[in-house]
């Protein structure tokens, strides 16, 4: 899913390319993307678009009149900018945003078709989408240790919780937790303002850096392969590979259809997190460190 860095790139891109420009058309292409009844999709043809946002992981398109449309990209949801004469696998096309320079396509490639469009009118409509996260990039360390520990959850849930913070998601969030060199799983109500402070610096740092770096690597093309796994990242989606700080295999905790990537090394003291999946089925065979489970490898 498309998080903070992603989301931020998206909009920086979409004001340079659309700001000023007419929208001539805003076709719905599967029913089933558009989760509002008023104002319809033909009441924003020939508005002009004035600015692009975000509300955490949303893309607020700010038309004249205060029309907007909120898009959630969720796990597979992208946008893609294309000449008004080339078209995109209708398959995966949700929308078509059409303008006289181009069009800008919103597609999902997946049969789970979870992303949405929402079309409002007035501003003060626009507060039922704010979850109420706050925005770390804008905090104060009393802030996000207030926001942090307010409710007691494993830091990796609190960090991905969109009520208590703004934009970060599973990729971000393992991330983070490897910067600051600490277990996914340590309770927050449990933490030291040492602990706080270091989770509080890795978030800003690592938000700012991957912010900073999708802009170069962006910076001549519109982001079309936006993705949640990056060569360069420490830890997310790189199970069984090397530890770029200590060279420990990265261990994961998967659940549903997610997972969480972390070196037991750097941020468990070396113990390996009991995976939901397969620890329940070993039981006692479960490896309980990482040099159990490396003497169990080479048996």
């Amino acid at each position: 899913m498309p998080e903070y860095p992603d989301i931020c790139i998206y909009v920086e891109k979409l004001k340079t390319l659309l700001s000023g420009e007419r929208l001539e058309n805003f076709r719905v292409l599967n029913p089933f993307v558009l989760r509002s009844v008023s104002p319809s999709p033909a009441e924003f043809v020939d508005k002009k678009i004035v600015d692009f946002h975000r509300i955490g992981k949303r893309i607020i398109f700010e038309c004249e009149d205060e029309f907007f449309v909120v898009v959630h990209l969720m796990v597979a949801g992208r946008f893609h900018w294309k000449d008004r004469d080339k078209n995109v696998a209708r398959k995966v096309a949700l929308a078509a945003f059409n303008f006289s320079k181009g069009t800008l396509w919103l597609t999902e490639a997946s049969t789970q078709k979870r992303a949405s469009i929402h079309c409002v009118k007035g501003k003060e409509n626009l507060s039922k989408f704010d979850r109420g996260g706050l925005e770390v990039m804008d905090a104060a360390f009393d802030e996000f240790r207030e926001r942090l520990c307010s409710e007691n959850h494993t830091i990796k849930r609190s960090l991905t919780d969109p009520t208590l913070f703004s934009g970060i998601g599973n990729a971000y969030s393992d991330e983070i937790l490897h910067r600051a060199r600490l277990s996914p799983i340590l309770q927050s109500q449990k933490m030291t303002d040492e602990q706080i402070e270091q989770l509080f610096q890795a978030t800003k740092d690592v938000l700012a850096e991957w912010t900073e770096r999708l802009r170069k690597e962006n910076e001549d093309n519109f982001p079309e392969k936006v993705t949640a796994f990056h060569d360069k990242m420490a830890v997310h989606g790189k199970f069984g590979e090397p530890c770029p700080v200590c060279g420990t295999p990265i261990q994961r905790i998967r659940y549903a259809s997610n997972e969480t990537n972390y070196c037991s090394t750097c941020q468990t003291g070396g113990k390996i997190l009991a995976d939901r999946a397969l620890s329940r089925l070993l039981k006692n065979d479960w490896p309980r460190s990482i040099e159990e489970l490396e003497d169990r490898i080479s048996e």
